[in-house]
């Protein structure tokens, strides 16, 4: 099975925790074992999750556009969020 890295904008999927079973974003790296991630919805922008590396299955979708929104400190809108993730998900049913 191929392995895929965790990397800002990143699509991950949480295997622990109280949102286990989600999908969310990866925002940033803070260190080796830690990633903030966000939705959109619980997790938005102002308020990303801090969530270590092992606890997130990648997908191996990557939102190429978020590190250079991130680069450039352009907003990203919690409504683009949810809609990147709501077309993961619906690629990912249809697999």
């Amino acid at each position: 099975m191929k392995q895929y890295p965790i990397e800002p904008g990143s699509v991950v999927l949480s295997r622990a925790g109280r949102d286990q079973g989600r999908l969310f974003l990866v925002l940033r790296e803070i260190d080796e074992d830690f990633v903030e991630i966000v939705n959109g919805d619980l997790r938005g922008m102002e308020r990303p999750k801090k969530k270590r590396r092992k606890h997130l299955k990648p997908t191996g979708s990557i939102i190429r556009d978020v590190p250079e929104r991130i680069r450039q400190n352009a907003t990203i809108e919690n409504s683009e969020i949810r809609s990147w993730l709501k077309k993961e998900e619906e690629r990912l049913v249809q697999i």
